[in-house]
């Protein structure tokens, strides 16, 4: 028994450490900024990336550990073969947009009342947020969760039929008001989030349509409050994502099951 509680904490300890890279998964930290970030002694913080880096999933360049190889391999496999085609297909779309507005780019799609993150691309000046690519974010609290369920009739209904958690104070989790908010988002094609993920964080994301409307993806500009203006950002975001629309069209995707535009609207 006392065992099978050790085995229990070595594992919560290895996972609050994987989760306190944050932003830096790439660029990583050293054992004193973990061992802050995760509420381990540095003794204890040393010892579990030992046995992070001995198994792959962590990476270390000099006294600074980042996200390795392996734990990126397992992300992938999180993502459906469709995903990973989308993701392809509209990375390009993000990294246009990247280069117009300086600003973090993500690409997202939903999984039940979640947002699955495809792929971020990181603007001049980041901001921290809950998103990582493979990482799953309660879709009410972000502006590609919202696009996401507004399109879709099942994930709405799902989604304004239980408890909403919040990422902040300021996330929305009355359902009535996120119903509302929905079908505004039906009708502009935009959705905004307004520090609703994480504290300073401001966003603005459109859907991206497959073939018989079906919005299959979300893409987001987003930026820090007080610097970034999202609905400046609206008009060209919106011919992004309709360029990118058309490309899903001519690779045929998202033509199976799902609700269509013209369906939603009604």
């Amino acid at each position: 028994m006392t065992a099978t509680r050790d085995d229990r904490a070595a594992i919560d300890k290895a996972v609050s450490l994987l989760l306190s890279f944050g932003d830096e998964a790439s660029t990583g930290l050293g054992v004193s900024e973990l061992s802050r970030r995760a509420g381990l002694s540095k003794s204890t913080t040393f010892r579990v990336l030992g046995v992070l880096v001995r198994n792959g999933v962590v990476e270390k360049e000099g006294s600074r550990y980042r996200l390795g190889s392996r734990l990126y391999d397992l992300g992938t496999q999180v993502y459906s073969a469709a995903h990973m085609q989308i993701c392809e297909i509209l990375t390009p779309f993000g990294a246009d947009l990247l280069e117009m507005t300086r600003q973090t780019v993500h690409l997202a799609a939903l999984r039940g009342t979640d947002v699955v993150y495809l792929g971020k691309l990181y603007g001049h000046h980041p901001i921290a947020s809950p998103s990582r690519i493979g990482g799953l974010v309660p879709a009410h609290g972000t502006a590609v969760g919202k696009v996401l369920l507004a399109f879709d009739s099942a994930a709405f209904d799902a989604v304004t039929d239980q408890e909403l958690p919040a990422l902040t104070p300021r996330t929305i989790t009355d359902p009535l008001l996120l119903a509302s908010q929905l079908m505004r988002v039906r009708q502009t094609g935009v959705a905004y989030d307004d520090q609703e993920a994480a504290p300073d964080l401001t966003c603005v994301a459109a859907p991206v349509f497959g073939v018989n409307g079906r919005v299959v993806a979300a893409i987001s500009v987003s930026g820090r409050v007080g610097t970034f203006e999202p609905r400046s950002h609206a008009a060209v975001l919106r011919k992004v994502v309709q360029a990118a629309s058309q490309a899903l069209h001519r690779a045929g995707i998202g033509s199976t099951s799902g609700q269509t535009r013209n369906a939603l609207a009604s």
